[in-house]
C-alpha cells in the first residue's frame, strides 16, 4: 500500500464515503492532520490514530508546520504502509498532499489517494451555484498577498481559506484593483457542517464580519459579460473567422497604422480635458488596437497574446531589480533610469546585438515637438548640454534674430525650425513638457475663439465683417472670463 491518503469530508461523519471509512477501519497506521476535524468525534473507541495538532504550536508559518508534517510522514512509511487522513478532499485546497506526492515520488514509494468530498461541494449548495459555470478556485492566502486579482472577473470565483479578519482585509484590497468597492459577494461559513451560513457583503466591507473564522471562504460572482480581457479576444477572433466582419477580416498590420496613433492621440486628448469617461473609452480603443494586431499575427503564426504579455511583464520584472531582486536605489527615480538603461545594454549585449548610435532607437514617426525632447534627454546624458539655463536663453534670441535676418523660404524654414528646437530645450530646462504645453495652448485658442465667434454672432454680422479693434476685444473679454 505505501501511503495511503484520505480525505475526511467536510467535517460531519456521515459524509465519509464508503472507501474512505475502509481505509480508516482497516489503516495498520494512521495519522491525522488535525483531530480538530466534525468526523473524529464519530470515530469508534477501537479506531486508534496520531494527530500532528502540536506542530502547529511549535511553529509560526503553516509553511514549516506543513514541511514538519511531510518529514514525520516521509519518515514513518520507510518503516511500513501507513494511512493519512486530512479534512475534505485530498487534493483540494490541502498542501500537505502535493508535498507528500513528490516526496513520496522521489523515494520511490507507492501512494494511493482515496477522493472525499471538499469543501466546494456542500458550498456550491448553499449558493446554488454551478461549478461547471466557469467558477475559479483560488488560495485566499495568495490572493492577499498579491496587488491584482489573477481571476477572469466575466466568471465566478472561490477564495478559499478566508480564515481571519486579517486575511480578508488583504484580499480586499486586492480585489479592489478589479472589482468596485461595493460589489456584492458572500462569505461563506462551515459549509457542509451543521453550522453553515452565508453572509451577503459589499466588498468593502468583507473583512468587518464577526462570522469568519477556519472554515469561510469567499464567492465572487461574475462581474458582467464583457468585463474580461480574455472578452475581448474572443471578440476579435470572432470579428476575424470566416463567418466575422468583412471589414475586420480584410485588415492588416500596415493598413491599422493610422488607426493606432489616432487613438492614442484620443487618449491625450481625453487626459488633457480630464474626463475620466472618455478616458477609459479611449484607452479601451487602443487596447482593441493591440488585440487586433495580436489575433493578425496569430492567424499568420507569428506570436500569440500570450507572448506580447510574457515579453513585456518578463521586462518589466527584469528592469526593476529594486522591487523583484537586490538592488537599492534609495527612492531616486534618476537611480532607476540610469539603472534601466544600464539593464537595457546589459540586454543586447547578452544577445550579441552591437551597441548602436546613441539616437538610432529614437522612431522617426515620433511628433516633432516630442522628437526633439527626446534627442536633447540622450544628448545631456552624455554631458552635451547647456551648463546653464541662461545659455538657453541667449540661443533663444540668437535663433529669433537669425530667423529675422533669413533670406528666401529655404532659409527662414531652416531658421524656424532652429529657432523652436531651441524653445524645446528651453523647455526641458524648466521642467516642462512642450507636447502638452503647445496642446494645452492649442485648446485655450480654441476655447476662446469660440467665444469669440459666439459674441460676433450675438451682433447679427458675419464674423468676418468684424474688424480687428473688435474681435481683440472680445478676445480680450474671452481671456478674462477664465478661457
Amino acid at each position: 500500500m505505501g501511503i495511503r491518503i484520505v480525505g475526511l469530508g467536510p467535517g460531519a461523519a456521515e459524509d465519509l464515503t464508503r472507501r474512505a471509512w475502509t481505509a480508516l477501519k482497516t489503516a495498520p497506521r494512521l495519522y491525522l492532520r488535525t483531530a480538530q476535524h466534525g468526523c473524529v468525534a464519530g470515530f469508534p473507541p477501537s479506531l486508534r490514530y496520531e494527530s500532528f495538532d502540536e506542530l502547529y504550536e511549535t511553529h509560526d508559518r503553516f509553511e514549516d508546520v506543513y514541511r514538519a508534517i511531510i518529514d514525520a510522514l516521509m519518515a514513518a512509511a520507510r518503516e511500513g504502509d501507513l494511512v493519512y487522513a486530512v479534512p475534505g478532499d485530498p487534493l483540494v485546497g490541502e498542501a500537505t498532499t502535493t508535498g507528500l506526492l513528490e516526496a513520496a515520488r522521489a523515494a520511490g514509494i507507492a501512494v494511493d489517494v482515496v477522493s472525499g468530498v471538499s469543501f466546494v461541494e456542500p458550498l456550491l449548495a448553499q449558493l446554488g451555484v454551478d461549478a461547471l459555470d466557469g467558477l475559479q478556485l483560488l488560495d485566499g492566502l495568495q490572493v492577499a498577498a498579491m496587488h491584482h486579482p489573477p481571476i477572469n472577473p466575466a466568471f465566478p470565483a472561490l477564495l478559499a481559506q478566508v480564515y481571519s479578519a486579517a486575511v480578508a482585509s488583504d484580499i480586499k484590497l486586492t480585489l479592489m484593483n478589479q472589482y468596485p468597492d461595493d460589489f456584492e459577494l458572500q462569505l461563506v461559513h462551515g459549509a457542509g457542517t451543521a453550522d453553515a451560513g452565508v453572509e451577503t457583503l459589499p466588498l468593502h466591507a468583507i473583512d468587518r464580519s464577526k462570522e469568519i473564522g477556519a472554515m469561510t471562504a469567499l464567492y465572487l460572482p461574475a462581474l458582467g459579460e464583457h468585463s474580461s480581457f480574455e472578452s475581448a479576444q474572443e471578440i476579435i477572433a470572432h470579428l476575424r473567422a470566416p463567418e466575422g466582419c468583412p471589414w475586420d477580416r480584410e485588415q492588416t498590420h500596415e493598413s491599422l497604422r493610422r488607426f493606432m496613433i489616432e487613438e492614442a492621440w484620443e487618449v491625450l486628448e481625453a487626459i488633457e480635458e480630464g474626463d475620466a469617461t472618455a478616458l477609459a473609452e479611449e484607452l479601451g480603443d487602443v487596447l482593441l488596437q493591440i488585440v487586433l494586431h495580436a489575433q493578425i499575427a496569430t492567424e499568420e503564426g507569428r506570436f500569440r497574446m500570450s507572448d506580447v504579455l510574457q515579453h513585456v511583464n518578463a521586462k518589466m520584472i527584469r528592469r526593476h531589480p529594486h522591487v523583484w531582486g537586490d538592488v537599492d536605489v534609495q527612492g531616486d527615480p534618476d537611480a532607476v533610469v540610469s539603472n534601466w538603461e544600464e539593464l537595457k545594454r546589459a540586454e543586447k549585449a547578452a544577445l550579441g546585438v552591437e551597441e548602436g548610435f546613441l539616437m538610432d532607437s529614437l522612431p522617426r514617426g515620433m511628433p516633432a515637438l516630442l522628437e526633439a525632447l527626446r534627442l536633447q534627454e540622450r544628448a545631456a546624458k552624455v554631458n552635451f548640454d547647456w551648463p546653464h539655463k541662461s545659455q538657453v536663453l541667449d540661443k533663444l534670441r540668437e535663433e529669433l534674430e537669425e530667423l529675422q535676418a533669413a533670406q528666401g523660404d529655404a532659409e527662414r524654414e531652416h531658421e524656424l525650425g532652429d529657432l523652436l528646437f531651441t524653445l524645446v530645450n528651453l523647455a526641458r530646462w524648466m521642467n516642462l513638457e512642450p507636447e502638452g504645453a503647445l496642446r494645452a495652448a492649442n485648446a485655450r485658442f480654441r476655447g476662446r475663439f469660440r467665444y469669440v465667434e459666439e459674441r460676433a454672432r450675438d451682433t447679427g454680422q458675419p464674423l468676418s465683417e468684424h474688424n480687428l479693434a473688435q474681435l481683440d476685444a472680445l478676445w480680450n473679454e474671452a481671456k478674462q472670463a477664465g478661457l
